[in-house]
């Protein structure tokens, strides 16, 4: 019998040995209470939080449970102030409560230790925001709900808030019951459990925190599931004006609500309706930096019970600041990854509220819901003149002449000849290193400069398969509904960006039609910082059971020069 397969060390981090046979039953049990910090081949190092834990206890994991399982699994014996550590994190979660005042119009503070009750008020962030009644209770005013919750996370004890939402205007709508060839919608089993683990609770408690769910998976129905549920006003906050489009179109197409119900709050169109669909853009638009937020103001507008964030890990300082402000509503928060590289994982858990539901994206992949993903990193070597600017440029300019290669597009070239049969993207961080694609290929390419109108139509023309190639920037990261795409061809990418990565592979993750594979090609010039780099994006899908075939640029030079050669 081999020897347990973790290490865990004082400063609460778990080495997990990745050839050991019990590495990925290992991995997915620390995936649901630990953090995923870097994965070089051998063995993946993950990390303690206090965030990490406090997600694990909304999910209903216990200390006891926890503890035991990292005793029982761990190669050493794990340092008493580790699981001293663990303990106290799941007992501060839920140790500090808000409820409502009888009469609604304070809530109330309550906290199960009194000596911790001394101890925070003595902070000033938090004594300032709460006032001692004669009855000797702990009171705050509904506008310093959000203010006090982030100043307890500071403090380091997460708020179980039981103070209720406001109901908003009644809505009432119901999901379509559709069956037949070509037109059969039923909530998948997942997505009806998620939406209902963000209600749990009923009308007065249900309805906080975040869905994590992979790209393709359908969080879009889970939103709609739950607006269905609470059968309220509703407000749904999306990275640009083409998810806004596919919003409405998805709540049209699964629901019984008419068009005349859903308005789009856009640059192009504002229209508050009972369900209501905007931009974070436009809630962050200001006309200098020392000038008001223009639209702010939309949060507390139309009636709304609750307010749906698509790709709340995007989620904008500014509007941080105003969630702080709108506690009052139910907030429904949906990601496919909980990460952010700004640091700010936990604010959303603390304003949005804690992690729900969650699938691993392996778990939906071996049930049918997502292509099974075949991922590669490409190595493609520098010529002498790029090597020698290289070895001489500043940290920062190294970054851009490695990703700015020339010898990737001789790779991509590769690929497209490879795939030639395939529904093909490239995507990309650097304009001209695509626009040179575009030109050497022949392939349309969308920007943040393509007016909504060209993207709309080129997205349409991938879709209906008229264009089966097509190269897109960042824009193409996050809420574009390509379902047909099966091929990713990455050639650059932000830095380290680990959700990037998540939504990029995600691009080609719906399930095909003929059962097939979805490939991802990563290319990175090696021997290069953003070899590094490369290392950094992949850790969220390393946690998620992807593995990077390592391939150099001549595997793939010399088979596509075979496949032209058969076919000439």
């Amino acid at each position: 019998m081999s020897e347990p397969p973790l290490i865990v060390q004082t400063d609460c981090t778990v080495l997990l040995e990745t050839w050991h046979e019990e590495y990925e039953s290992a991995r997915d049990r620390l995936a649901r209470f630990a953090e995923l910090e870097k994965s070089p081949e051998y063995v993946h190092f993950y990390r303690l939080t206090p965030v990490s834990i406090w997600n694990a206890a909304a999910l209903g994991e216990d200390a006891e449970s926890t503890v035991t399982w990292l005793e029982e699994n761990a190669r050493y014996s794990v340092a008493a102030p580790v699981l001293k550590q663990i303990r106290e994190w799941f007992r501060r979660y839920g140790l500090i409560r808000f409820r409502a005042a009888p009469d609604r119009s304070e809530l109330l503070l309550e906290c199960d230790d009194e000596d911790v009750l001394a101890a925070i008020v003595e902070d000033e962030r938090i004594a300032d925001l709460i006032e001692f009644a004669d009855d000797g209770s702990a009171r705050l005013g509904a506008a310093s709900r959000g203010a006090l919750k982030q100043a307890l996370l500071a403090f380091g004890y997460p708020v179980d808030d039981r103070a209720g939402y406001a109901t908003g205007d009644s809505l009432g709508f119901d999901l379509r019951q559709r069956t037949g060839a070509g037109s059969t919608f039923e909530l998948r089993d997942y997505q009806r459990a998620a939406a209902e683990a963000f209600h749990a609770g009923g009308s007065e408690l249900g309805g906080c925190g975040v869905v994590v769910l992979p790209c393709g998976a359908g969080k879009t129905v889970v939103g709609i599931a739950a607006m269905q549920l609470l059968q309220t006003n509703t407000l749904i906050l999306t990275t640009n004006t083409i998810a806004v489009r596919q919003w409405r179109q998805e709540i049209l197409d699964k629901t019984d609500l008419e068009p005349d119900q859903i308005g789009e709050y856009t640059g192009e169109r504002k229209a508050i309706r009972p369900v209501t669909i905007a931009t974070y853009q436009m809630l962050t638009h200001r006309k200098g930096k020392t000038d008001e937020f223009e639209h702010l103001g939309l949060l507390d507008r139309g009636g709304f019970g609750l307010v749906v964030y698509d790709e709340v890990h995007l989620l904008p300082a500014p509007v941080f600041r105003a969630t702080a402000g709108i506690q009052a509503r139910r907030r429904l928060g949906l990601t496919a990854t909980l990460v952010r590289e700004d640091g700010r994982a936990d604010e959303v858990f603390t304003l949005i509220g804690p992690k729900r539901y969650e699938v691993p994206w392996r778990e939906l992949e071996r049930r049918g819901f997502l292509a099974t993903a075949k991922c590669a990193e490409v190595r493609v070597p520098l010529t002498e003149e790029r090597a020698a600017r290289y070895s001489t440029a500043a940290a920062r300019s190294q970054i851009r002449i490695a990703a700015d290669n020339e010898q990737k597009v001789d790779v991509v070239g590769a690929l497209l000849d490879l795939h030639a049969q395939d529904r093909v993207l490239v995507i990309g961080q650097y304009i001209e290193q695509l626009r040179q694609l575009a030109t050497v290929f022949g392939i349309p390419l969308i920007t943040g400069q393509t007016p909504n109108p060209e993207r709309e139509r080129l997205y349409a023309a991938f879709r209906s398969g008229e264009l089966p190639r097509l190269i897109v920037s960042k824009v193409g990261n996050f809420a574009v509904d390509l379902p047909d795409a099966n091929v990713a061809i990455q050639v650059s990418g932000t830095f380290g960006s680990r959700q990037e990565e998540a939504q990029r592979l995600g691009r080609v993750l719906r399930p095909k039609s003929d059962g097939g594979a979805a490939h991802f090609y990563t290319l990175v010039s090696s021997d290069t910082r953003e070899q590094e780099f490369a290392q950094k994006r992949q850790l969220f899908l390393t946690e998620q059971g992807y593995g990077y075939a390592i391939a150099g640029a001549g595997e793939f030079l010399e088979r596509a020069q075979k496949v032209r050669e058969e076919r000439a």
